[in-house]
């Protein structure tokens, strides 16, 4: 008997749930954004309220106050590592707006993160302009980090003049004397950082970007001059921070560990000059368990954020104490962590397709031998033969298209091979999953059973992450939980694209290349693309111009009630067409022009012309996404 339990443990949902993702007794999706169980969503029933609001999917999901819960459980971290170590400082987070830029989603991580003295990260000029609208509060700082121009540090130095504070981190020694020749010009002193290039490296596929050939950072002769400048520049005051940064989604807590205790010796020492460092900022690479493993995989994290916290506060205390220096405020900038779980894309599938013709097959009784054999297989296949005759049918399968290419027998007699082949193929596999049969003859027949679950969005805009560099990202139904899936499947989106499939999935042990999914009925089918919210907003293209989703921002109060609180529109066809350069005003009278043409020799009458006019401008101005 199939039950919720069974389906929790499937899909891993509480493993990798974080607390906040599970099953209902009712078999749907639900999310606590607050942890709490007098909080809950129904996920289904808001997908309900959506069609009857006649919002079309796929529809982004938003929970800001998993933000929030985020945001307190990560200073929880730091606030409890500190009081257990003794150690005599703050923790202070920043949020790095390359991870997440929409205005919704910071307004969020600013709110949330007001009482806790929060502030925001940023790498470029564009960053930084957004930035200065919002209101951080007077202890938060605004980092200011990348490559930077002459252009983008004079807008960083008139920030301080606004009364922000902000540090300007150097990440290359060439930005050193710039930085303070215009400083001295606009009569401003910056609170300034340098970033250091550790021998230390992170672990996971952003590895590469910590460790001697990192992109950025100084390496220890670069400092000591990088020292010496500021001090001719009698800016010595102003060098408040030491950053360094080993790379994003750190799988392994001894690299966090090493790394630290490596730049907490250059900040030892270079307090030892009489160089009173206020900051310690260790970077991102906090990471998230995607596949709920809790290992070093590339999709997972083998420690918990207290963990992680505890790794950081300790291993910085040790080497202060050692060296009799000052303990620093520890700076993190923490992005995927606080934002990853905030968002899931939710799908509706329009179908699906696979090698199974269900057709039932007559015998006319002059069939090549070939088909009977087939035909015979299937009917006297049962739980006690099914491996031998499963393994017959693949070689009758052989001899059915020898036979074909040779000339030997027509297509109508191929056409009813392959059924017969297929259905017995089913029947094996139903065979081998109730004697739990998982030899790798069983699961690759699962696999060639599989089908194509047709779901209506595209992976180049909505999971930019998994087409690119092979993210795993969980994936469940938002329903039906509560019955026993009978089908494997992958998923693809609508894109004129073989690129554009989920076929790696969540799994305890390994990655799953098929996922378990229910039987299409005449209802409609959900699915929910889970842990989006870091990165995967703002690196996502327009392939085949198909454009942003439609999203819905949910929010459950006090009394356990569910509200929509604000409703952001996708893209319509229009919005697309002007992002790679269109003049819409042009398009609609160009195809005027050829309307009237068409009308003038009297190939079109008014009335189809008023009709094919307002077609074109209909489908103009809707949502690029099928209308299903």
């Amino acid at each position: 008997m199939w039950k919720i339990e069974d389906a929790i443990d499937l899909y891993s949902i509480e493993r990798w749930g974080n607390g906040y993702f599970t099953f209902n007794k009712n078999g749907n999706l639900i999310v606590k954004p607050t942890r709490k169980d007098s909080q809950i969503i129904d996920l289904k029933s808001v997908v309900d309220q959506l069609v009857t609001k006649k919002i079309k999917f796929p529809v982004v999901f938003r929970f800001p106050q998993i933000l929030e819960t985020q945001i307190k459980s990560l200073n929880d971290a730091f606030s409890n590592a500190i009081s257990e170590f003794k150690y005599n400082k703050i923790y202070q987070g920043l949020f790095p707006m390359k991870v997440n830029q929409r205005k919704e989603v910071i307004d969020e991580i600013v709110k949330s993160g007001k009482k806790f003295n929060m502030g925001l990260e940023v790498g470029t000029k564009g960053e930084l302009l957004a930035a200065l609208y919002f209101d951080l509060s007077p202890d938060a700082l605004l980092l200011c980090n990348g490559f930077k121009d002459d252009e983008y540090l004079k807008l960083a130095l008139n920030a301080i003049k606004l009364k922000n504070k902000v540090v300007i981190v150097i990440d290359e020694f060439s930005e050193t004397k710039r930085l303070l020749e215009l400083s001295k010009q606009l009569n401003v002193k910056p609170l300034i950082g340098i970033r250091a290039k550790l021998y230390s490296k992170g672990s996971g596929k952003w590895a590469e970007s910590g460790g001697e050939s990192a992109k950025f950072g100084l390496t220890t002769t670069e400092m000591l001059e990088c020292i010496k400048v500021i001090a001719e520049y009698d800016m010595i005051p102003q060098l408040q921070m030491l950053h360094f940064h080993i790379g994003s989604q750190i799988t392994e807590v001894r690299r966090i560990q090493k790394a630290v205790k490596e730049a907490a010796r250059v900040y030892a020492k270079i307090r030892n000059k009489h160089i009173n460092i206020k900051y310690f900022n260790i970077g991102g690479g906090l990471g998230v368990d995607y596949d709920g493993s809790k290992t070093s995989s590339d999709a997972s994290a083998n420690y918990t954020m207290q963990e992680y916290a505890n790794n950081v506060v300790y291993s910085l205390k040790e080497v202060c104490d050692e060296e009799n220096v000052d303990h620093p405020i520890i700076i993190s900038e923490s992005g995927r962590a606080i934002s990853a779980y905030h968002s899931a894309l939710f799908i509706n599938v329009k179908g699906n397709k696979n090698a199974n013709i269900s057709r039932k097959v007559e015998l006319s009784g002059h069939e090549p031998n070939i088909i009977r054999e087939l035909y015979d297989g299937l009917n006297e296949i049962n739980i006690k033969n099914y491996i031998e005759y499963y393994h017959d049918a693949l070689e009758h399968r052989e001899e059915l298209l020898a036979l074909f290419n040779l000339g030997e027998i027509e297509i109508d007699d191929k056409s009813k091979g392959e059924i017969l082949f297929w259905q017995t193929c089913e029947k094996a596999a139903s065979f081998a999953r109730e004697t739990q049969n998982k030899s790798e003859d069983f699961d690759d027949l699962n696999k060639l059973l599989s089908k194509k679950y047709i779901g209506n969005f595209s992976i180049f805009q909505s999971i930019p992450d998994f087409w690119a560099i092979k993210q795993l990202f969980p994936v469940v139904p938002v329903s039906r939980a509560n019955e026993k899936p009978t089908a494997y499947g992958t998923i693809v989106d609508i894109t004129c694209d073989s690129d554009g499939e989920i076929d790696r999935f969540v799994d305890l042990k390994d990655v799953k290349e098929i996922l378990e999914l229910h039987e299409l009925n005449n209802g409609s089918y959900y699915l929910a693309v889970l842990l989006l919210g870091a990165y995967q907003d703002t690196i996502g293209d327009y392939h085949n111009l198909f454009g942003t989703a439609n999203e819905v921002h949910i929010i459950v109060d006090d009394k356990g009630d569910w509200h929509l609180k604000q409703l952001v529109k996708g893209d319509r066809n229009c919005d697309v067409l002007r992002v790679v350069k269109y003049d819409i005003e042009a398009l609609f009278e160009s195809f005027e022009a050829e309307i009237k043409h068409e009308i003038n020799e009297n190939r079109l009458s008014n009335e189809e012309a008023v009709d094919i006019l307002k077609n074109y401008k209909d489908v103009m101005n809707r949502y690029t996404y099928l209308d299903i």
